[in-house]
């Protein structure tokens, strides 16, 4: 690892589990200030005490709650480096695309896009005045293809992908950073595993893998980080023939119906 973390003061949202927490480790071993913010306050408090670095409870879908963050973490740190917008929630769907409740459909909305949002418009600010910041935006392969059995989210992702590209075109040549991080399959929480729950030839990565991957790619100054590097072949195959790639996931759709049933397609990840 580089020492360009050193020093540095960077706020990760969901940082009490998975991937947060695995980068959050990550780079406070690596000389930075980490703040963690989660609104789990008991899981919160367990992993800030294990890793070593400040904990902060925010619930992401509040402006004022990640202002609130943002201002303590700069009275503790100095000002931000860094904000790592990773809180996310994965709900599947009931039935077809739109059967999903309302309150799910504005959740997703809420983590994957406002949080963002409320996040860019408290800290942009000061990263501009001083000619330097980084937004890391945690979104999904999903943001870049689309997950079976889940539209709320795939079409929440793409949003997200799509904010993270409007602040890297708008501010880029200011001295903003940004980066987008779409990860495929990763065996955390947020899919139902625990540490020990990485199944072996199926494509899912741990926490660790993706938080390495992660600093990897902002050292390199990348905008887009993809921990699994087939991603980009599907959506290089997407972009050259959308109505091809729509017949193939018509075929890994059905083929999900048959062996997951279609209660159960959102963990289209566990077919080989």
């Amino acid at each position: 690892m580089s020492e360009m973390f050193e020093g540095q003061t960077i706020i990760i949202t969901g940082g009490a589990s998975g991937i947060g927490a695995a980068l959050a480790y990550r780079l406070h071993q690596s000389g930075a200030e980490v703040a963690i913010a989660d609104r789990d306050q008991k899981a919160l408090r367990a992993t800030a005490e294990r890793i070593g670095c400040l904990g902060v409870q925010c619930d992401v879908t509040r402006e004022g709650d990640i202002r609130g963050c943002i201002g303590e973490v700069t009275k503790a740190f100095g000002p931000v480096d860094m904000f790592v917008s990773n809180a996310g929630l994965f709900a599947g769907q009931p039935g077809h695309p739109a059967s999903a409740s309302d309150d799910v459909w504005m959740r997703n909305w809420m983590v994957h896009v406002m949080a963002h949002v409320y996040a860019a418009r408290a800290i942009l600010p000061s990263m501009l005045e001083r000619g330097s910041g980084r937004l890391v935006q945690i979104t999904s392969a999903a943001g870049l293809l689309n997950q079976i059995g889940d539209a709320a989210y795939s079409a929440t992702k793409h949003a997200a992908v799509s904010f993270a590209e409007s602040l890297a075109i708008a501010h880029g040549d200011a001295g903003l950073d940004v980066s987008v991080v779409c990860p495929q399959y990763v065996a955390t929480p947020l899919l139902g595993f625990d540490e020990s729950g990485v199944l072996e030839g199926k494509g899912l990565l741990t926490a660790d893998q993706v938080a390495q991957a992660i600093i990897e790619g902002v050292e390199a100054g990348r905008f887009l980080i993809l921990p699994h590097p087939e991603v980009a072949l599907h959506a290089q195959r997407r972009a050259a023939d959308h109505d091809r790639w729509i017949d193939g996931m018509r075929r890994l759709h059905a083929q999900a119906v048959e062996e997951l049933g279609t209660d159960r397609l959102s963990q289209l990840y566990l077919l080989d």
